[in-house]
């Protein structure tokens, strides 16, 4: 298994996150500012140069209204 950044669920989470925000209108400043963080924070994880942990997925997603449980189903079948 690796490690990289770049692997393709990385890759998935990181696009959903992404699609989702924009989905919802929202800037990164937005979901950032929503979370007490700055922006380069959520930048830097949908564009792969930072992982998300998973209580940071479930803050964003709350967020952004995204779906947790399809998209891991998602990544898991793919």
């Amino acid at each position: 298994m690796t490690k990289s950044l770049h692997s393709t669920r990385h890759v998935m989470i990181a696009k959903a996150l992404a699609d989702q925000r924009r989905l919802k209108g929202l800037s990164q400043t937005q979901v950032a500012k929503a979370m007490g963080r700055h922006q380069p924070f959520i930048a830097n994880i949908e564009s792969g140069q930072r992982r998300v942990d998973l209580v940071e997925l479930l803050d964003i997603a709350a967020i952004i209204d995204l779906d947790v449980p399809a998209l891991v189903k998602k990544i898991i079948d793919s």
